[in-house]
């Protein structure tokens, strides 16, 4: 793995956003996939997948969202939307004069930036990978808005401290706790790196009324060339929303783009974060769905 170290761009009103490049070997296929986080998991988060990935033949983008990692927080947080993160994430790709992204990989939050990014910057991702998303906010679920209640916690606090515990015991089985303490330290001292502001930011854009993916799943078929779903088995209710969500996407796939089929995969023994507690699994969708030969070996 050759890795560029952490590297920042300034966006048009002011603030950085953090960035890595990861590249595998030189001398074979080497498809370049973006990788898109959770809320409170800067990227940092992704390093043991990354690894194993540009193993494969597959060279890596990743980025921090908002007062994440080593990216600068907003100085109005209730500006923050996903249509306000899809266009930082154009920013850099223009930055970095990328014009095509063989995959965009998200997961949470992410996903949900993929694919407002893949309607409003149509032809630029090759297949989208949407893992673990809810598909509207509360408010326009109509649930309790945790988000909001979370944020407000967090402010209140002046810290992440209670937030990014109670996130840990969310995300990750009593089990996998006790069985992998040195990567659960490693976890929470990365996801320590956000700031309130950060949080709160991204807490916004999880709560606005506007953020509902099912209005924009349909038009997926436009934009992307593939959809794949992934979703960990023990990750709340979502393997039944996702599930919904992978029909709305499917429709126009039938009808435009001659049956192709739009696939949910449920990782066994995962929940909302599956590429860090089934990573095994996680690696075999991506670079299966990636298909280089590469990629094909490295599952061997």
């Amino acid at each position: 793995m050759q890795t560029q170290g952490s590297q920042s761009m300034r966006l048009t009103d002011g603030r950085s956003i953090s960035y890595d490049i990861s590249t595998a070997p030189e001398g074979v296929t080497r498809p370049l996939i973006l990788l898109a986080n959770s809320l409170c998991a800067p990227y940092r988060t992704w390093d043991a997948v990354v690894q194993q990935l540009n193993t494969r033949g597959i060279d890596v983008l990743r980025y921090d969202q908002p007062g994440h990692g080593l990216s600068g927080s907003p100085k109005n947080v209730d500006e923050t939307t996903f249509e306000s993160l899809a266009d930082d994430v154009a920013a850099l790709l223009q930055h970095l004069q990328i014009s095509k992204l063989d995959a965009w990989v998200g997961v949470s939050m992410g996903s949900a930036t993929g694919v407002v990014f893949a309607t409003r910057y149509p032809d630029i991702i090759e297949k989208l990978i949407i893992c673990d998303t809810i598909s509207s906010s509360p408010r326009v679920a109509g649930t309790p808005d945790v988000f909001q209640i979370r944020s407000q916690a967090a402010v209140e606090a002046g810290n992440l401290g209670d937030i990014v515990e109670q996130t840990i015991d969310r995300w990750f089985t009593q089990a996998w706790r006790q069985g992998n303490p040195e990567e659960l330290s490693r976890i929470r001292t990365v996801m320590q790196t956000t700031t309130v502001e950060g949080f709160a930011a991204c807490c916004h854009a999880l709560s606005a009324p506007t953020f509902d993916l099912r209005p924009l799943a349909p038009k997926l078929a436009d934009c992307v060339r593939d959809v794949v779903l992934v979703v960990g088995e023990n990750d709340a209710n979502l393997p039944q929303s996702m599930k919904e969500l992978q029909s709305l996407v499917q429709g126009r796939f039938s009808s435009e783009k001659d049956g192709k089929k739009v696939d949910l995969h449920v990782l066994r023994e995962a929940g909302h974060v599956c590429y860090l507690d089934n990573p095994t699994d996680f690696i075999h969708v991506v670079a299966s769905e990636l298909r280089t030969e590469t990629a094909l070996q490295g599952m061997l």
